[in-house]
């Protein structure tokens, strides 16, 4: 037989393999327990001879089940199962169903288990491939020898790992079934060796498509496998259940929550999550995700050959696989999102982040997405290392695709979105139909909001997530593609550097791009909460000023104290580039939208006429109501706002877009020195109109003189002026108050009396003003009443304006008294008449 099968010598050893009664020795040790576990030729499931196979698993069988054998017989029992696996030509099995494998691929390799591993090898796919009985032969050895009780009787992997057992597992007793787990928890590891690893991944392939060759968790997991997976004993199959379907029914009930039914004792859940964990190291030790998704993994990953790569790759092709594969890999997701200690290679990256900060979540016996979570929100810590960075990142990607991927999320929300957002699977999509509903029940003031709280609270926490990565907002990240390779190709992506990048050149993106940046910069200022590098950079600020702020209104409490001494210089910059921002255009700042929503289309419907959705107006709206204030024709609230927009635009020219747009010839050429200090205190607007008499474009010309009538209603306005006059406005003008140009007026009373001293600064740049004002008035006559009333007032000659208007006014009157009495006189006679 050996020699018509094989070309190699006929050995004794053959004829144990096919019938026990050759061999005393098992006979005599085993008699007993043979006897006992009824494991004789007359229990055989078909007529045929007995063989060493058979009463081997039947006694194997009755070990896992927990019986007693024998120390006697457990020894000669090891004996030949290590025999069996040191030498394949003991098992006529595999010589009828692999010989030619043996030839082709594993020739010459006949001791210590060499051909086996061999074989193992070339079943994984590394090394050509095999037919399917000899895939099966192979299975029925590895069930027959049981390596997984005791990884000693495989010769091949006992030698090859070796020394990282003496290293890794010396805590662990020979012989016991953790050791296979320990090294397996090893792998990819500075103490793993090359030929260790092989050899451990070879037969932990043939162990994962049999749950009862993994002794543990056939242990622990009998009694659940029994009860809800209808399993039978070790040494019996069912076409129902085959052995490689009973670990996906167990990991189905590992993960359902108490509503949900029926769940697994603690043990059996441990060595579920156990068995996850190793499997996610290597995708052909799942054997579903490898069947079916064989073709997938040829066509989108051939290339990928790191560790852990494969399931990275079919996760970013999810759209692409085929049906039954992208189920898979989806459930395996949804999966890895409620426990993400199952990705074993990422927690081992991640593992000094976690014990800093995520420690307490991380020793949790039920993840429920709080891990990830956490990785998340620590994402950007010193700590971090690159490799954790990536996989928390990747894994936020693949949530974007379906939000069943997002356990929190979905947990929270999986009512809402079946109620208000059905048939929308995509992450983002999701987040935005639930966001839209929160957003318009507020507005509308609704008396119960359609979005459950809970739902709400983490429709939140995603919104946060989101905005701390492009490629975690897809339609920015498609319309903006090109622009960020033009532009920003060598700015990282964490921290929302690329968003902030395609911000600071937003006058050079292309036009789809430019408008949906506009959009996110419009939802941000309505709630800067979302504004991810604000709330980064001013993150202690904000503790500091605003603990008791409103979201809503983080960025205007921010801005009230933004000229603080204690203030950050790094969150001062930030809050002026977010207030530049807001003055391009009035639709960002929503404080002001609201203040003056009656202002804006009653003075400046001519502008809005000619704008464009997504387009900014180039603080066009706000250059419009600054001339209603210096005319005082807005309502009080929206007074107030477009005052304090002049304030601040009076100390920085960068906050005025229309000054910065007319103005940047004269501002590079007469004031060059002052745009270039670092702290910007109005010396910029100072130096234009001390140069008016320079400027020559007429823009520009006409944006300075709105400046100076500006000035001229308050003096808040002109910063140089009321630090040079603080002095004499709270000693002449303190019950005076502050607008329409009441301080202004007492000032320039105080100019004119002879018995008032002012300070000598102060003095002087009045009278700078004057002549400002005068050469204003002679080149823009005054547009209106309250115009000319202003320049009357603020005029050098205005006691003498005033005494000819009053002379004027009384004439007028003696006039028109003289004609009343001629025309009463007159109608008298007619009377009479």
């Amino acid at each position: 037989l050996c020699h018509e099968h094989m070309e190699v010598n006929c050995h004794p050893g053959k004829l144990i393999a096919q019938d026990y009664k050759v061999s005393y020795s098992l006979a005599k040790s085993c008699k007993s327990d043979l006897k006992k576990y009824r494991c004789n030729v007359e229990n055989l499931p078909r007529s045929r001879e007995a063989r060493l196979s058979y009463l081997l698993m039947c006694l194997e069988s009755a070990v896992h089940r927990g019986r007693q054998v024998s120390s006697e017989c457990q020894g000669e029992m090891l004996d030949y199962r290590r025999m069996l696996m040191e030498d394949f030509s003991l098992s006529p099995e595999i010589i009828l169903s692999c010989r030619g494998e043996i030839e082709h691929h594993c020739s010459g390799l006949h001791r210590k288990g060499r051909t086996l591993h061999c074989l193992m090898k070339v079943v994984r796919g590394e090394k050509g491939s095999v037919g399917p009985n000899c895939q099966q032969a192979l299975q029925t050895l590895i069930q027959e020898t049981d390596p997984g009780a005791d990884y000693r009787i495989d010769r091949a992997l006992n030698e090859a790992c070796e020394s990282v057992i003496q290293t890794a597992c010396k805590h662990i007793r020979s012989g016991d079934p953790m050791i296979l787990s320990c090294l397996m928890e090893h792998l990819y590891t500075e103490k793993m060796v090359e030929d260790c690893e092989h050899r451990l991944l070879e037969l932990q392939y043939f162990i994962s498509r049999d749950w009862k060759l993994d002794v543990v968790l056939y242990r622990k997991c009998q009694g659940d496998a029994s009860r809800l997976c209808h399993t039978h004993g070790w040494n019996e199959t069912s076409e129902l259940m085959p052995p490689g379907a009973v670990f996906s029914c167990l990991y189905r009930h590992a993960y359902r929550t108490e509503e949900q039914g029926r769940r697994l004792s603690r043990e059996c859940r441990a060595e579920v999550q156990r068995i996850l964990h190793q499997r996610a190291m290597d995708v052909k030790l799942d054997p579903a995700l490898q069947d079916k998704c064989m073709i997938d993994l040829g066509k989108w990953c051939s290339e990928k050959t790191e560790t852990g790569q494969e399931l990275e790759c079919l996760q970013d092709h999810l759209d692409d696989l085929v049906s039954d594969c992208r189920d898979i890999v989806g459930n395996l997701t949804e999966l890895e999102s409620e426990d993400i200690q199952i990705e074993a290679l990422l927690m081992r990256a991640c593992e000094p982040i976690i014990q800093t900060f995520c420690h307490e979540v991380a020793d949790n016996q039920i993840d429920s997405g709080d891990l990830m979570e956490c990785l998340i929100q620590n994402k950007h810590q010193k700590e971090m290392n690159e490799k954790c960075a990536i996989g928390v990142t990747h894994f936020q990607l693949v949530q974007m695709k379906d939000f069943r991927f997002s356990y929190k999320f979905k947990m929270a929300c999986k009512e809402d979105v079946l109620k208000l957002c059905p048939n929308i699977k995509k992450k983002v999509d999701v987040v935005i139909c639930l966001s839209t509903t929160v957003r318009n029940d507020t507005l509308q003031d609704a008396k119960e909001h359609r979005v459950s709280l809970k739902c709400r609270k983490q429709l939140r926490v995603e919104e946060l997530e989101m905005t701390e990565d492009i490629r975690l907002e897809p339609e920015l990240y498609e319309a903006c593609k090109s622009d960020i390779k033009n532009y920003c190709q060598n700015v990282p992506y964490g921290n929302a550097q690329i968003i902030e990048c395609l911000k600071e050149i937003k006058k050079q993106l292309s036009t789809r791009c430019h408008q949906k940046v506009f959009k996110l910069q419009e939802t941000e200022m309505m709630d800067p909460e979302l504004d991810y590098t604000l709330m980064r950079v001013c993150k202690q600020m904000i503790k500091r000023f605003c603990p008791e702020a409103d979201s809503k209104n983080m960025l205007q409490c921010l801005k009230q104290n933004k000229n603080s001494e204690v203030m950050d210089p790094k969150c001062k910059q930030m809050i002026t580039k977010r207030q530049i921002t807001q003055n391009t255009d009035y639709r960002l700042n929503p404080v002001l939208r609201k203040a003056c929503k009656a202002d804006i289309p009653k003075f400046c419907q001519n502008i809005l006429n000619r704008a464009k959705d997504d387009t900014e107006l180039e603080g066009q709206v706000i250059s419009c109501l600054k001339l209603k204030y210096a005319d005082q024709r807005l309502s009080p609230d929206c007074e107030d706002q477009i005052r304090v927009i002049i304030q601040e635009s009076a100390l920085d020219y960068r906050l005025d877009p229309q000054l910065q747009m007319h103005c940047s010839e004269e501002i590079s050429s007469l004031c060059a020195e002052e745009a270039a200090a670092q702290e910007q205190t109005g010396q910029v607007e100072e130096c234009l109109k001390v140069n008016l008499l320079k400027i020559k474009t007429e823009m520009c010309k006409k944006e300075v003189l709105n400046m100076l009538k500006e000035s001229k209603a308050d003096i808040f306005v002109d910063p140089v002026l009321h630090t040079a006059c603080a002095l004499d406005i709270k000693h002449h003008c303190a019950a005076i108050p502050p607008g329409r140009g009441r301080q202004m007026s007492c000032l320039m009373e105080a100019l004119e009396d002879k018995r008032v001293r002012l300070q000598p600064e102060c003095k002087k740049r009045l009278n700078d003003r004057i002549e400002m004002w005068s050469y204003a008035a002679k080149v823009a006559p005054a547009e209106g009443f309250s115009d000319l009333a202003m320049q009357v007032m603020t005029s050098p000659s205005k006691n003498y304006i005033l005494s000819v208007i009053t002379v004027g006014i009384c004439v007028l009157f003696l006039i028109g008294l003289m004609c009343g009495r001629i025309t009463k006189r007159v109608t008298r006679e007619l009377k009479d008449r």
